[in-house]
């Protein structure tokens, strides 16, 4: 299968919503992006595009108390359940990843399966030395420089989190 993975644009967001709906089953996910979005919280939001969309991730501004970092949660990620397996929610990450670097971000999170998101870099070793709502053995960090690494101290996620 081939497809591209862009940012996102608002032609997209009916369609990111119905990504996130058939992945988790439910509507928390899909509500979390469009409340991120509204509130001017998304830091990047990409999509896999194979003449319709089948992955979507979204990347989102984070608050360090103690760090000049600059800071993003990786949340959430999607692909349609057809189209699972196939290497697009792979392909979101890194292209994300390699995006946020680029714009000189310093430290990404996100709370997953280390065995999934250990392949990018991410750890929890790292994730160990901040402070989250989302603390536990799930929450890893990946610092994409030297600022990154240095991070420590409480982490504040956008609102929207909260209210999941």
């Amino acid at each position: 299968m081939t497809f591209v993975i862009r940012p996102e644009t608002p032609e997209d967001h009916a369609a990111i919503d119905a990504v996130h709906r058939g992945a988790f089953g439910g509507a928390a996910e899909a509500e979390l992006v469009g409340t991120l979005r509204r509130n001017g919280d998304i830091v990047l939001s990409l999509v896999a595009d194979a003449d319709e969309i089948v992955g979507h991730v979204a990347f989102s501004r984070l608050a360090l108390s103690h760090s000049p970092a600059r800071a993003s949660a990786l949340a959430p990620l999607a692909v349609v359940k057809e189209r699972q397996r196939r290497g697009i929610g792979s392909s979101l990450v890194r292209e994300g990843l390699n995006r946020l670097a680029g714009s000189g971000e310093d430290l990404v999170l996100v709370l997953g399966d280390p065995a999934y998101y250990g392949r990018f870099g991410f750890t929890t070793e790292h994730a160990a030395g901040l402070q989250t709502p989302y603390d536990g053995s799930y929450l890893q960090a990946l610092a994409l420089t030297d600022e990154g690494r240095r991070a420590r101290g409480p982490v504040r996620y956008a609102r929207p989190f909260a209210e999941l």
